[in-house]
């Protein structure tokens, strides 16, 4: 009985060290995903300025 608690709570530490493992992953993912936005809004903007440049050049 005590063999069966001990793998289980060896288990459990297995299973928390694999999910500190996995945030510290993902929020390198997400560090590296914050330009995406940006560059979007940049290359709208650049989009709207030069419709309205070649609007206005007529």
């Amino acid at each position: 009985m005590e063999t069966k608690l001990d793998s289980i709570g060896q288990g459990m530490n297995d299973l928390g060290k694999d999910v500190a493992d996995h945030e510290t992953r993902i929020r390198t993912l997400e560090k590296g995903r914050w330009p995406l936005p940006t560059i979007g809004v940049l290359a709208g903007v650049a989009g709207a300025a030069t419709g309205a440049v070649a609007l206005f050049a007529r």
